[in-house]
């Protein structure tokens, strides 16, 4: 009878266990389906396509109306005094009677000016050495070529400029570049041509690239992030390091320690690397601080997937940090100790009422599993409570210290110019394709960082002046 009795005790434990995994599945389904790009990692591409899409953005809605703000400064064409052409149109007759006003002197002129581009067209100039014979010891003496002009025909400086500044900063594919040539300028370059302009701009940029990455690795801080890009058919890594003034791509196979070793960076960064917690980057002998807007989107993730309450109220905690930090930011005065107690005292209670709203399971229904290597599965909510636990000194390093930001997002913005160019161009067809563009577009990108004309740039680069980085600041 006892046996029984055991056997059926048995039957309906092993019943609940597995109505709870089927419910875990049905939960975990639902959460699969219900993510989008604005609670978790998933592109925008992938959201699913509805007549009415509920905007769900972690930027708040602004009680500002649409268009110019009331005391807004206008901007509208203005007038030159220089003109470069000037034509008078005459009045010849009365409109009223007909008689002749060729001889009466105007009272007054009535200005409107047309701002337009001139014909477009390549000119060609001509250089010509001269040959002289010395008519005392005969001699054959030549003038000497401009510095560059080695061919007998050869495409100059400010074309190939444009032409990199088309392809690598516009993202104008070979074949659309060279059709855009014949129609602005009636003359097609092929694409070696293209090819070995970007060629030659890479050689002549390196050293504003050892240049960057001395200033990076002299920064305080520093945002890295990284990407999959597909390179010779394969899945690769570009990588960023960046700060408001400069940034340094890198392509590489790994997306782990071994290419920012390779980059030469990290290993020697002893300043605050700003980053999503990839594991890699704590290899690294430097402080780190962890972007909160991932943060944010998991934090809102669990709010809309699984229904909890402690989400919400870290969130508005840490904007309220964030809120605090962006006005005192341009100002000397910053958090002093005892706002810095009182924030940290409610991060604690906030991780205290998530830890009640995700108790541990329950061992009978949920029995240890045979030993296995790694960490034990846990919910996104667990998780996250966890790494806020954990990493509390980094994820509120931009409270402990106002040159570190809030988020990643400056890096992120760096690295979505490397999507927008797989988008457009797609693969990179060799390795030192991807390397090229990568030299080139840090250099472009620091040179548009410190205010400088990007073309400008480019053609400094062309003529052995390249755009040379400040000292860092930060």
């Amino acid at each position: 009878m006892i046996r029984l009795y055991q056997s059926q005790h048995e039957v309906i434990i092993e019943l609940i266990k597995h109505s709870s995994d089927l419910g875990e599945r049905l939960r975990s389904l639902e959460r699969q389906k219900n993510k989008n790009s604005s609670n978790s990692s998933k592109p925008p591409s992938t959201d699913q396509v509805k007549i009415k899409k509920r905007s769900r953005s972690l930027r708040e809605k602004s009680d500002r109306p649409v268009g110019g703000q009331i005391g807004h400064e206008g901007h509208t064409l203005e007038r030159v005094s220089n003109p470069d052409h000037t034509e008078l149109h005459q009045v010849h007759e009365c409109s009223l009677c007909g008689k002749s006003l060729d001889e009466v002197q105007p009272i007054d002129l009535e200005r409107r000016q047309v701002f337009d581009l001139p014909p477009m067209k390549i000119e060609v100039t001509e250089h010509q050495s001269e040959k002289k014979i010395c008519p005392r010891c005969g001699c054959l003496n030549q003038a000497s070529f401009p510095d560059g002009v080695d061919q007998a025909a050869q495409y100059g400086n400010r074309l190939k400029a444009t032409a990199v500044y088309l392809n690598l900063y516009q993202f104008i594919p070979y074949d659309r570049l060279s059709g855009l040539f014949e129609d602005l300028f009636e003359h097609k370059p092929s694409q070696a041509t293209l090819i070995e302009a970007n060629r030659l701009c890479y050689e002549m940029v390196e050293p504003a690239e050892k240049a960057i990455k001395a200033e990076l690795i002299k920064s305080k801080v520093v945002n890295f992030d990284e990407s999959g890009m597909r390179i010779e058919g394969l899945r690769q890594w570009i990588h960023v390091a960046c700060t408001s003034s400069l940034t340094y791509y890198a392509a590489h196979p790994s997306r782990g320690s071994e290419a920012n070793v390779a980059m030469g960076i990290l290993p020697e960064f002893k300043g605050i690397a700003v980053h999503d917690k990839w594991k890699s980057y704590y290899r690294f002998d430097c402080q780190h601080a962890l972007c909160n807007g991932h943060h944010l989107r998991d934090l809102k993730a669990i709010t809309e997937l699984d229904g909890q309450v402690w989400p919400n109220d870290m969130k508005q905690l840490l904007l309220e940090i964030k809120k605090i930090a962006d006005e005192r930011r341009p100002t000397e005065f910053w958090f002093d100790h005892d706002e810095i107690e009182r924030f940290e005292k409610r991060y604690d209670q906030m991780i205290q009422k998530g830890m009640l709203e995700n108790p541990p399971p329950d061992p009978i229904l949920n029995p240890d599993p045979p030993k296995k290597r790694g960490r034990k599965k846990q919910t996104q909510a667990k998780n996250l409570l966890d790494g806020l636990t954990e990493c509390k000194s980094q994820v509120l390093a931009f409270m402990y210290n106002p040159l570190v930001p809030f988020d990643n997002n400056q890096a992120e913005r760096d690295i979505r110019m490397m999507k927008v160019q797989q988008k457009i161009s797609g693969t990179f067809r060799s390795k030192a394709g991807a390397d090229m563009f990568c030299r080139i577009r840090g250099y472009i990108s620091t040179a548009r960082k410190n205010g400088v004309s990007v073309i400008d740039a480019i053609i400094g680069a062309f003529e052995g002046r390249p755009f040379m980085p400040p000292s860092a600041t930060l």
